[in-house]
């Protein structure tokens, strides 16, 4: 295998790797959040603050692997 496909390949590994895992965190931490507030509706704005942070992690774990990915594309 070339060095170019190699790094190519690499990229595309990253890149599905680093979108499909956070996008099923997402669903996940949505998932279990809904499931909460409809166990103690009392506690929905609590529960919505922890899962908005939540998601907001797990979403930038996405834009590292695109960040990460542009950089090897580019620069390596």
């Amino acid at each position: 295998m070339e060095p170019e496909t190699a790094k190519l390949f690499a990229i595309a590994i990253l890149m599905g790797a680093g979108t499909i895992f956070p996008a099923f965190a997402i669903g996940w931490i949505g998932s279990k959040g809904a499931e909460s507030i409809g166990r103690n509706p009392e506690a929905a704005p609590k529960i919505q603050t922890a899962m908005i942070l939540a998601i907001a992690f797990a979403e930038a774990i996405a834009i590292y692997a695109l960040v990460v990915s542009l950089i090897l594309k580019f620069v390596g």
